[in-house]
This record gives C-alpha cells, sequence and structure tokens, in this order.
C-alpha cells in the first residue's frame, strides 16, 4: 500500500459536508480539519501501481463543495 496526502480547499461553509461525504466514500484511512490555506488534510492508501491523479480525479473532484486539492506524493515514513 502507498500512503499520500491531499489537502482540500472547500467552498465557503461547506467544510464539514465534504469531510462527511470522503467519509462516507470510505476512501481515506484519515481526515483531518486545519487551518490556513487549506480546509482539510486527508490521508489514503492505494494499492501499488494504482494511479495517484486518477484516484484524485475519479474519488475526491466528484464530491460537491471542493474548491481546490494540492497533493503530497510521500516516499518513507519515518
Amino acid at each position: 500500500m502507498k500512503p499520500f496526502f491531499i489537502m482540500i480547499k472547500c467552498h465557503l461553509g461547506e467544510t464539514y459536508k465534504v469531510a462527511n461525504a470522503i467519509a462516507d466514500a470510505e476512501i481515506a484511512s484519515e481526515i483531518y480539519s486545519t487551518s490556513g490555506d487549506y480546509d482539510l488534510l486527508v490521508k489514503v492508501y492505494i494499492e501499488d501501481g494504482e494511479d495517484i491523479g486518477h484516484f484524485v480525479n475519479e474519488k475526491l473532484h466528484c464530491l460537491e463543495g471542493i474548491r481546490d486539492t494540492r497533493t503530497i506524493i510521500t516516499f518513507k515514513a519515518f
């Protein structure tokens, strides 16, 4: 399994709706609310060989209330 993180910027007033939609879709292992430029930080695991771009596009970008995302690809946990 390969982990990566997605920072999500939501439309005003939509953060909890987006977080609940991600939780209901069961596509993330962890979902955090954050302060600053982004509203949510989501940790996702995908199978080795699965395409991160397709995953984000097909599983996340289709959810209502998301304004912008930034994907952080990870290499090694310490």
